[in-house]
């Protein structure tokens, strides 16, 4: 018994990433199924909550990187799931804007103030979800090459930008499933384009690859669980719920930057 107390341990260990305790490398395993199981039911809302929880435990340095990688994976399977009601006409004008974003994030990821995105982020979310919406006449595929600019761009610097994506996926006109999907698939893209730009800047992904590679795995199970709930919620109650979500999150994004910058200037 000794040895087998002594031997598991030592053996994960070997996967763990070094500033990790094993403890807190399995929570976030365990808890990567769960916020995938609240995006894939809503669209948005997992990848916040494991923001949090990394950044509450992880190396600052570490955070946004490791988080897009584990939020590439979560989104691919369930844009594989989901690929079916994929719009691909919105698809190719947000791809356009997100390789604009990302190549202009990559030049100014070091310099630009976090919490002053955050802030920037939750209130233009606001005014997306409850501010006057534009006609019809004004709201084109072509209209999601700036919305990949600028989401993809934040995402670089923010994290996750689900609720900024969902605010120009309104489930009125596409329909839950759409959403859904279309939430997944492009950030599936920007989390992609993530890993590029701090591959390219020098991070250390292969330290933490084990790691992503089972909080991936915990999460496609998430996946199956959110898809059953996502099919069995009227049309209605979604957009109710998704609405209330995006509203939620950027109040929260908020909070946090608002926080963060007074206790800088005290």
């Amino acid at each position: 018994m000794e040895f087998i107390s002594g031997f598991i341990p030592e053996l994960l260990s070997e996967f763990i990433p070094a500033d990790l305790s094993t403890l807190e490398a399995v929570g976030l395993i365990a808890f990567s199924y769960l916020t995938s199981a609240v995006s894939a039911t809503f669209g948005l809302g997992g990848g916040v909550m494991m923001l949090v929880a990394m950044a509450s435990i992880m190396p600052a340095l570490a955070v946004i990187p490791v988080h897009g990688a584990v939020q590439a994976g979560s989104n691919g399977g369930r844009a594989w799931m989901l690929r079916q009601h994929i719009n691909w006409s919105i698809f190719r004008y947000f791809l356009i804007g997100s390789l604009i974003g990302a190549a202009a994030a990559s030049q100014i990821v070091v310099a630009l103030p976090r919490d002053v995105l955050r802030l920037i982020l939750g209130l233009f979310v606001l005014y997306i979800v409850w501010g006057p919406k534009p006609t019809k006449r004004d709201i084109g595929d072509v209209a999601y090459i700036p919305v990949g600019i600028g989401t993809t761009f934040a995402s670089i610097f923010v994290g996750a930008t689900g609720l900024l994506i969902g605010a120009f996926m309104p489930p009125g006109k596409l329909g839950r499933l759409t959403t859904v999907s279309m939430q997944a698939v492009c950030a599936m893209l920007q989390h992609g384009l993530k890993i590029l730009v701090f591959g390219l800047l020098g991070f250390a992904f292969w330290e933490w690859l084990p790691l992503v590679l089972a909080m991936i795995a915990t999460g496609f199970l998430g996946t199956f669980t959110g898809k059953a709930l996502l099919e069995r919620i009227p049309e209605k109650a979604f957009g109710w719920m998704f609405k209330t979500l995006l509203t939620v999150l950027a109040i929260r994004l908020i909070t946090l930057a608002a926080i963060e910058l007074w206790e800088g200037m005290g």
